[in-house]
């Protein structure tokens, strides 16, 4: 079965791991969005453990933005996967999350 988790780094910085996926996403977008709180003003999302995504993942990420400004936040996604920057890129994303 496929996992994947968030792993805190501090105050700054959280750690993407594993699948992203319609059957992984569900339970980390409200878990996400609750370290988002308690992370500094600029927060960077480090996606290099991210072995596979679907769109769900992009998703994810869209989701911990909008959460993320909407708590007066600052987020960057760094170390994206290849096949989630094609993904983005096809879908329009590519300049709407801020990348590293």
């Amino acid at each position: 079965m496929a996992e994947a988790r968030i792993v805190p780094e501090g105050d700054a910085c959280l750690r993407l791991e594993g699948e992203l996926s319609f059957a992984t996403v569900p339970g980390l977008e409200q878990r996400g969005a609750e370290m988002l709180r308690r992370c500094a003003d600029e927060v960077v999302v480090d996606l290099a453990g991210v072995r596979r995504a679907d769109s769900a993942g992009l998703a994810l990420l869209v989701a911990w933005l909008r959460h993320a400004r909407r708590q007066g936040r600052r987020l960057r996604f760094r170390r994206m996967p290849a096949q989630m920057r094609a993904m983005a890129r096809v879908s329009d994303l590519e300049g709407v999350l801020p990348l590293e």
